[in-house]
Parts: C-alpha cells; structure tokens; sequence
C-alpha cells in the first residue's frame, strides 16, 4: 500500500507583491473598486413607473431579463470554470474568481426584480418560457458547446462573444426606458452590470490577445475563420429571437443596429476586425444616453447607487495595459535619485 503522507500536492501561496502580469492586479483592483449587491438598490421604488407600464411592455420586461438570468447561470457555471481551467498565472486564476462570483450576483439580481414586480405566477412564467424558447436554449448551447472545447482560446471567444454582444438583445429594453425616465431603479442594477461585463470582455480579451500573438499565421487564420462563422450563427439565432421579443412593441430593428454595434465591441475586445458597418452614431441616441453608467447615488437613509462612494472607477481602456511601464518608470527613477 503506497504511503498517503507522501502524496501531499505542493501549493504555492499567491503573493500580490510579485505580479507576473500587472493587468490582472490592475483588473483585480478596477473589479473590488466596483462591487455592488442587488439588494442595495431600491427596485420597489419603481413600482409606480410598472404599474404605468401596459401588459406588452410587462411581458417584454419579463422575458427578456428571463434570458438574461439564463445567460448570466451559464457564464457563471460552465462559462468561468472553462476559462478557470485554462489560467496562465494565479493572479489571472484570482481575477476570474472574482468574475465568477459577479456572474451570480448578475443572475440573482433579475430575482430581486421579479420578486419586486412580478407575482409567483407570473415569475414561473418567465422560467418556464425561458426554459422552452427555441432561440434562447439554441445559444446557450451554442455557447456552452465550446466551453467544453479543448481550444481555451476558442473558449474565451465564446466567453466575449456571449458578454459583449448577447446581453445586448436584452439590455436595450431597460436602457430605452431609463432614457425615458421610467424604471430609472432597474435600469441601475442593468448598468452596474453592463459595467461589469464591460471589464470582463476587455480582461478576457486582452487574454485572448496575448495567447493568439504566439500562434502562427495559419493558426490565426483559421481561428479567426472560426470566429467570425460561430459569430453569424450567433446573429442569426439572434435576429430570431429579437424578432420574438420585439416585434409586438415595433422595436426590431433600432435593437438589431445595437446588437450590430456591440458585435463590433467584441471582435474588438478580442483584437479582430469589425464585422458590422453600425457604429455609435447609429444606435437610438435615447439608448446610448441610457447606457452611461454615470453616479446615480440614493439618499442617504435608502441604498447607495451605481456611482457608489467607495472611489471612483471608469472602465478598463487600452492604455490601462501601460500600467506597467509606468510602475517600471517611477521605480527606475526613484533609483536613479
């Protein structure tokens, strides 16, 4: 019989002061700055503005956070564990930790919503159309299918693909109503969220971006091919099922520019080039204006908001991945005094 006491696996312990990549500590700190709960948003504020809502407009509300809280089940389940699986450094493994557990404080938060707004009845409703619609289950299969792929890099195009651009088929309604100033509580929780998905695509791309810079030009070849065809599948399942959810109230079209406009986003994320013509100035100017995650802070005796006191935060931008030239720099000039 082998010996136990010599089977001990060797652990490392993770040690922040010697960082392999300095995007992980800088999207680590950008991702604690930013923590929010649901339950610090007062959704019930915006009873009055649901109850001015007519069926159509509930219905709509209903069903597509339904899909989302699907979406957000998946990347919080089979979707980080697949990128977990393939992390380069323990600060990298730490980060997406900490994506993980946001996904599920995404998910539980269209639970408060119901919760707030629907009856019993109708939030069984909501689940049980999610888990029956056609479209909805054929993406997140679609999806969940190359999260068990063993290519990570296939993996984390999948993972962009899903945050950047099918989120965005359920966001527009929210977002078009708090350009109009109705559920304005609601849309908050849907902003803090699209800021958190908006670190995530760019952490996950940038990711993406430095594995695929050591493949060799064929392999690049053939891994954008794959890209761009698992990307029009997507937007043709999606076309579908924006067709489902928007046709009654006539908005096809105005969210199909925005889908358009977000595809872009994640090819760009992952360092690819657009395949879209749409750009900002084409999306519904109220949307856009719906989409600012400026500081929206309650008073003091209800809960705090998006802006949050915790400190300031913006969302990740390509110069942020100079974060360690700037340290190297002040470190050297410190030496030289």
């Amino acid at each position: 019989m082998a010996d136990k006491k010599n089977q001990f696996t060797h652990y490392d312990a993770i040690n922040w002061n010697k960082v392999i990549d300095p995007i992980d500590k800088a999207t680590w700190e950008k991702l604690t700055e930013q923590f929010w709960l649901d339950t610090r948003i007062p959704i019930s504020n915006d009873m009055k503005d649901w109850r001015s809502l007519g069926p159509v407009e509930h219905k709509l509300y209903d069903h597509v956070f339904g899909g989302l809280t699907m979406l957000d089940t998946l990347q919080s389940q089979d979707g980080m564990a697949s990128l977990l699986d393939a992390a380069v450094t323990p600060h990298e493994r730490a980060v997406l930790n900490n994506i993980k557990f946001m996904e599920s404080v995404h998910a539980k938060s269209y639970s408060s919503i119901f919760e707030t707004l629907d009856t019993p009845a109708e939030i069984d409703e909501i689940f049980d159309w999610a888990s029956k619609n056609e479209q909805l289950q054929y993406k997140a299969n679609k999806i969940n299918s190359v999260y068990h792929d063993p290519d990570p890099l296939k993996r984390k195009i999948a993972s962009v693909f899903l945050e950047t651009f099918l989120f965005y088929s359920g966001f527009y309604t929210p977002l078009y109503f708090v350009g109009h100033n109705k559920m304005a509580n609601v849309a908050e929780i849907i902003k803090l969220i699209i800021r958190d998905e908006s670190v995530h695509g760019t952490y996950i791309g940038y990711k993406f971006q430095l594995a695929y810079k050591e493949l060799t030009e064929q392999e690049q070849k053939d891994l954008n091919s794959w890209a761009y065809d698992l990307l029009y599948d997507l937007y043709d399942n999606e076309e579908k099922y924006t067709h489902q959810l928007y046709d009654e109230i006539d908005w096809f079209d105005d969210v199909m520019i925005f889908l358009r406009y977000n595809g872009n986003k994640a090819l760009m994320n992952l360092g690819l080039e657009p395949m879209f013509a749409d750009g900002a100035e084409d999306v519904n100017p109220v949307v856009m204006n719906g989409i600012s995650t400026s500081t929206a802070n309650h008073d003091f005796f209800s809960q705090v908001g998006n802006g949050y006191r915790l400190g300031q935060v913006e969302n990740l931008s390509p110069d942020d991945y100079n974060v360690g030239k700037s340290t190297q720099a002040g470190l050297d000039s410190s030496k030289e005094e």
